[in-house]
């Protein structure tokens, strides 16, 4: 129509432009709207104003709906998304929807829960229900000790919304929203030395805009308690908390701490294992400022909060805030870029602080703190021994020595950890004549053996088969698995210690949604003497009764193409040595190693994390490697390994030009070619500058792009700067 007004609209499609549609009246920036794109009807944002320039006004497509359930998106969000699209190079209307709750990228209204608070007005309180109204009494009896909310309501009557309806044309209930309660801090800790200095510089940082912190404590040295003390003054001022953690099976402990704490503190949870509409529920309680603390994992990263003070990264190191698929984000250095934006501190916490961040402390950009101390006063850093596995004998893994220490710490009273980053029961099933080993057909990995299910189990591509009764390639019936899974660990364990309660943590007994809260609160209520587990419990846990870890199959990290994965094993190490000695009880690590003389078991050993950080230091720079130069990969996979390379070595030629002060390596195969039936290559960009690396991909992404289209329609790209994994 002749009075419409032209709009820009980004679209969740791998297209780097937004797209000009007309609505019959102006929008404000961040509304979400239903558009046609193509045949299909999509969720849009309006991302501003538009002049449709030379294109035919007959041809614009109008807006179908408006949606105004919710207010337009801030503009500060829009800029972090902006601005992760441009560093990442990543489609921007991609980018905005993978910030975005799953219930916002629907083209439809979405149900938001009823926040609304319940109370009894003067004349319901005079006349209460007949006992016999069971519903109505219930519903009565809550509503007269407090205000509630229908959902603290509905488990008591499930007809409470129809309850509540008729109270309220009767004048008997009133609702809206809750009384803002007053700051309530509950029990707090008293603080070492070390940790007063380092809340008071912290605490010193509050007014004074962004700054980032480096907050490098050793395990068990009260970096939560910093945090909590912290985040207690960012509290009472009004302001919101973010905290970035790198697992979902850490949060039911930090829950249940914080919520301690701030006992008046709305408190919001942001992980993948919640469903759509908690999740979208959570992240609307932060927008709107209902939430106090957001905890989450990676992309929480994204979650608007409108009073920001502070934001935590717990664990700063882990690779688990890097993301692997689609827009290829690191949260520490989108939480980092964050505080500046809002000009508040952020605090990035690790026992074993990642080089890239040592990096930005030597180049002044952050500010380490340090505490060398642990908190508990009589805890001290565990003993750290090596068994030399070259010339024991073992069982099922296991040296003599570490089935001893086990039952000696179950005598003791002591709980105990074995540790195997590997889980199922085996890695491998091999035939004893021919030499056959059970590999995916999918990728170029094995198949890992799964016991109690009888199958077989790809951990990359997650194809499985049933366990074969006899060599597939001779019929040899004696095929046998070879190394050890946390299933064969346990069920050794369970011969070897008969008396002990065993307790198995890995991805296989957590898949529920409640498994790991109910096995966590078996471990608090110490009914466990041995867990068998992955690197989930390496992580953040405090489980004062454990006073010995037995460390399995270290080794593996060492044999790794990835100039990357001693720092990983480092800091894995490190962590799971952490769990032992927290409080009172001694603690005690035996590591199980071929090598017992590399530099890395004997820093270990020594629990010197600064020297070993400098000998990675000083090999990275010597070799040009991150963080001591910038790097990008494009990446590319198709059915044949060769169309891949083709496709990587022509884009080489024709970028070359383009490559001032830019080093391109390759094209060269992955470490892991194969994976999920495609072959997967690599083209390495490096450069000094970070800038120019920037300004070398602006110019190279329009060029893959235009290649790609006349590719074959097998092939995939993708570009991912600042990889952690090569």
């Amino acid at each position: 129509m002749a009075n419409d007004v032209y709009l820009q609209v980004a679209v969740d499609v791998p297209l780097r432009e937004t797209f000009t549609y007309c609505c019959e009246r102006p929008l404000p920036t961040g509304t979400r709207v239903a558009v046609p794109f193509g045949p299909r009807r999509a969720c849009g944002i309006v991302t501003g104003p538009s002049a449709p320039g030379g294109l035919d006004p007959a041809r614009i497509r109008p807006v179908l709906e408006i949606f105004d359930e919710l207010p337009p998106l801030p503009v500060s969000f829009l800029e972090m998304v902006a601005f992760a699209a441009a560093y990442y190079h990543h489609p921007y209307g991609q980018t905005l929807f993978t910030a975005l709750p799953t219930a916002l990228r629907q083209p439809g209204n979405v149900r938001l829960p009823d926040r609304r608070h319940w109370w009894l007005t003067p004349a319901g309180r005079e006349t209460p229900p007949p006992a016999a109204h069971r519903a109505r009494r219930a519903v009565w009896q809550a509503l007269a000790d407090e205000a509630c909310t229908l959902a603290a309501l509905r488990p008591l009557a499930p007809q409470a919304s129809a309850i509540l309806k008729a109270w309220l044309a009767e004048g008997r209930v009133a609702s809206g929203e809750p009384a803002a309660l007053s700051f309530r801090e509950g029990p707090v800790l008293a603080l070492n030395g070390e940790q007063q200095t380092v809340l008071q510089a912290l605490a010193g940082a509050l007014a004074q805009g962004f700054s980032a912190w480096l907050l490098h404590g050793i395990t068990g040295s009260g970096k939560t308690e910093v945090y909590l003390q912290l985040m207690a003054r960012v509290l009472a001022a009004g302001q919101q908390v973010l905290v970035l953690i790198p697992e979902i099976n850490l949060t039911p402990q930090l829950i249940e701490r914080f919520a301690a704490r701030f006992p008046d503190t709305p408190l919001v949870t942001l992980h993948s294992g919640l469903s759509d509409g908690e999740r979208l529920a959570g992240w609307v309680d932060g927008w709107q400022g209902r939430a106090g603390i957001v905890i989450g994992t990676r992309l929480a990263v994204f979650t608007p909060l409108p009073r920001l003070g502070l934001i935590v990264v717990d664990e700063e190191h882990d690779t688990s805030f890097k993301q692997q698929e689609g827009l290829r984000y690191h949260a520490r250095d989108l939480a980092v870029w964050r505080a500046h934006q809002a000009a508040v501190p952020v605090v990035l916490g690790s026992a074993t602080p990642s080089l890239e961040s040592l990096a930005n402390v030597e180049a002044g950009r952050y500010r380490r703190l340090r505490l060398t101390q642990r908190a508990h006063g009589a805890a001290r850093l565990p003993e750290v021994q090596l068994i030399d596995m070259r010339r024991k004998k073992r069982t099922e893994g296991l040296a003599e020595e570490s089935v001893e220490a086990l039952r000696t710490a179950q005598r003791a009273g002591q709980m105990s950890l074995v540790f195997i980053n590997r889980r199922g029961y085996a890695p491998v099933l091999a035939c004893t004549d021919c030499g056959w080993t059970s590999g995916c057909p999918h990728c170029s990995s094995k198949l890992v053996i799964h016991l109690p299910e009888r199958r077989l189990r790809c951990h990359h591509c997650g194809w499985d088969a049933p366990v074969p009764g006899s060599c597939p390639d001779c019929g040899n019936v004696d095929i046998r698995p070879l190394g050890e899974g946390t299933q064969r660990l346990e069920a050794a364990l369970t011969a070897m210690l008969p008396e002990a309660r065993l307790l198995r943590i890995d991805r296989d007994t957590t898949r529920r949604k409640d498994d790991w809260d109910q096995l966590y609160q078996r471990i608090q209520a110490e009914e466990v003497d041995v867990l068998v587990g992955t690197q989930m419990l390496a992580k953040g846990h405090d489980f004062g009764s454990l006073g010995l870890v037995v460390v399995l199959n270290a080794d593996s990290g060492l044999y790794s193409a990835d100039f990357r994965a001693t720092e990983r094993l480092f800091a894995l190490l490190n962590q799971v040595a952490g769990r032992a000695g927290r409080a009172d009880t001694p603690g005690r690590v035996l590591i199980q190693t071929q090598w017992p003389d590399h530099p890395l078991y004997q820093a270990l050993c020594r629990h010197d994390f600064d020297g070993y950080a400098r000998t990675l230091a000083e090999e990275r720079q010597a070799a040009r490697f991150p963080p001591y130069c910038s790097q990008a990969l494009l990446r590319a996979d198709a059915p044949d390994l060769k169309d891949a390379m083709a496709f990587l070595d022509r884009l080489r030629e024709a970028l070359e030009p383009l490559a001032e002060g830019i080093e391109i390596v390759g094209p060269a195969p992955a470490l892991m070619t194969r994976l999920a039936g495609r072959e997967r290559a690599q083209l390495s960009f490096e450069s000094c500058s970070r800038q120019r690396l920037q300004h070398f991909l602006s110019e190279a992404v329009p060029q893959v792009e235009a290649a790609a289209r006349r590719a074959s329609r097998s092939l995939r790209w993708s570009l991912d700067v600042d990889p952690q994994e090569t």
